[in-house]
């Protein structure tokens, strides 16, 4: 079964996603990993800026902000 991933960068304001992989390496691997993104952690996208940079998410019942860079190295699938 293959199950479509796509960059959490390019989901719509509203929708809840699903982390399926890390593409980061290094440090910001790491701070990912610190911030609870790991793989099966539920996001819900909450805001996007004017400009679409930084984007805001609710992880975890936390409201995080990450900038289009590091949201681009998260791979995620749709739930709803």
């Amino acid at each position: 079964m293959y199950i479509q991933s796509i960059s959490l960068s390019k989901m719509p304001v509203g929708s809840k996603v699903q982390i399926l992989n890390l593409l980061s390496t290094g440090l910001p691997r790491r701070r990912m990993l610190d911030l609870g993104l790991i793989p099966g952690t539920i996001i819900e996208i909450i805001r996007k800026s004017p400009l679409g940079d930084p984007i805001a998410y609710n992880i975890r019942g936390a409201m995080i902000a990450l900038r289009k860079e590091e949201s681009d190295q998260i791979l995620v699938k749709l739930i709803s």
